[in-house]
């Protein structure tokens, strides 16, 4: 008896074993392999799925490789950037199928198949989860939230971003870059010059700028809770180029408590700062008159919700219903997502002048022009900077602030013509089509092509910088 109660825990060990194994073997070979066959019957091709890596060792050695060069004084950054994709792209064409894992990314440049993802079948795609690390500084707002309640928030968030709102919060931009600015004059008191680290300064800048629109009345202590992210932003990029260890985030580390510690106080600071200002918040602050910097318009979104749930007895709390823990990840959000895209295209558009000097005199030229020698701009005079916007846009062309997206089927779905199996994930290379020859003149400037400003912040950052200072001709 004893025996054969042995050999059934002998058996079932087995069975739960054999099934271990043969669900692993379906996932990590046997779903790869059919995918891989069922894109080639399609004609689309791609390097060859490798058992557990995918082509990762292969991903790692190119951008390896491609991080040895030498860099150039050259816009053609597509090599170094995406080295991926312009190796296989050579060999494969332009669409071809990638594996990160088990995991297949089919590419995807051609516009017309980048509007079919993004308007024409966007509900048949999702984001793509960011990792943990990320997800943790850039907060469980606009760039992580799915579905209703993405759309419920961008409702809410879109009036401050809407262009007269921004020409609005002009003279806010204007005081940080003003301020930032007279700072040098000070440092040249004595010796008459002063170097400055570009990207470093414009990052300060917008951190400014963004917690002024972001905060409204509520600079100083909006400032204290970014001041305290970006030091999170640095022990987190630290953390996120070690090797992954898992279940490493959770030991008592000194940086881990650190990081911890940094995360309690910016939740614990941001959530007395939304207490006060909807205490403060009167019959007035929900009228059209107040400022709609961004804490005060989800606040009054807030307020107003609740209103209508507290009036609405008898129906439950709508799980949309924006709560204070939400307007903490948008705060957290909107720092992350707007300190390097907005001081990047600022940095990479001071390079450019200086690159191409000619267009730094015509830019310099039509500020003087329009604003004067020392005016900040006005609202009119955004529209009348029609060379200022072209340069702008053609830095967002070079020098993209994602170089890539990434979109996941959530079902199987039509796409050109192909049959995209649910779960395939599709990458969009931003960089590679801003730089591809088809679509643009290879290796030149193409300003002329851009008609209209754009970039609010980065135009008036460009008035007041070149009213009050001299770029240098060369990088």
């Amino acid at each position: 008896m004893e025996d054969c109660f042995q050999w059934l825990w002998f058996l079932l060990l087995l069975y739960v074993l054999l099934v271990f194994v043969v669900k692993y073997v379906v996932h990590l070979w046997w779903i790869p392999r059919k995918i891989e066959k069922h894109f080639m019957k399609q004609g689309i091709k791609g390097p060859k799925y490798q058992l557990f890596l995918g082509n990762l060792k292969e991903l790692a050695s190119l951008n390896l490789k491609a991080s040895a060069q030498p860099m150039l004084l050259s816009h053609n950054i597509l090599p170094r950037v995406l080295s991926f994709y312009h190796h296989w792209k050579k060999i494969y064409g332009a669409m071809f199928l990638v594996w990160f894992g088990p995991t297949p990314r089919l590419t995807v440049s051609d516009p017309a198949l980048i509007r079919e993802i993004f308007v024409m079948k966007s509900e048949f795609f999702e984001k793509n989860e960011s990792p943990l690390l990320v997800r943790k500084l850039e907060g469980d707002g606009l760039l992580s939230l799915k579905g209703e309640k993405w759309a419920h928030h961008r409702k809410i968030i879109q009036p401050t971003f809407h262009t007269e709102n921004l020409k609005l919060m002009m003279p806010m931009m204007a005081k940080s870059i003003e301020e930032a600015v007279d700072r040098w004059s000070d440092e040249m008191s004595n010796t008459g010059k002063v170097e400055v680290e570009v990207s470093e300064w414009f990052q300060n800048l917008v951190e400014d700028a963004i917690t002024r629109t972001t905060f409204g009345s509520s600079y100083k202590d909006g400032r204290a809770i970014f001041d305290l992210q970006s030091q999170q932003m640095v022990h987190a990029t630290e953390a996120y180029q070690k090797v992954f260890i898992p279940g490493y985030r959770f030991l008592p580390t000194k940086k881990n408590r650190i990081s911890w510690r940094l995360d309690k106080e910016i939740r614990k600071s941001l959530m007395k700062l939304i207490e006060e200002r909807r205490k403060n918040s009167t019959c007035q602050t929900l009228s059209e008159e107040c400022p709609n910097d961004l804490l005060e318009l989800m606040i009054k979104a807030s307020l107003k919700e609740t209103q209508i749930n507290n009036s609405n007895i008898s129906s439950s709390c709508s799980p949309l219903t924006i709560t204070v823990q939400d307007i903490v990840e948008e705060c957290k959000t909107i720092f992350f997502a707007g300190k390097h895209t907005t001081s990047n295209l600022l940095t990479w558009t001071t390079i450019l002048l200086a690159m191409h000097p000619q267009w730094q005199e015509q830019a310099r030229e039509e500020v003087l022009r329009v604003c004067g020698a020392r005016d900040s701009p006005t609202k009119d005079d955004l529209a009348k900077l029609k060379m200022l916007g072209m340069i702008l846009n053609e830095s967002l062309r070079l020098y993209p602030p994602a170089v890539a997206i990434i979109r996941r089927a959530k079902i199987d779905v039509q796409l050109g013509g192909l049959h995209i199996p649910s779960g395939t994930e599709l990458l969009i290379p931003i960089l590679a089509v801003h730089h591809d020859p088809a679509f643009w003149c290879h290796d030149i400037l193409v300003i002329e092509i851009f008609g209209s400003a754009l970039g609010l912040f980065g135009v008036i950052v460009s008035i007041i910088m070149s009213a009050q200072a001299t770029w240098p001709s060369k990088g």
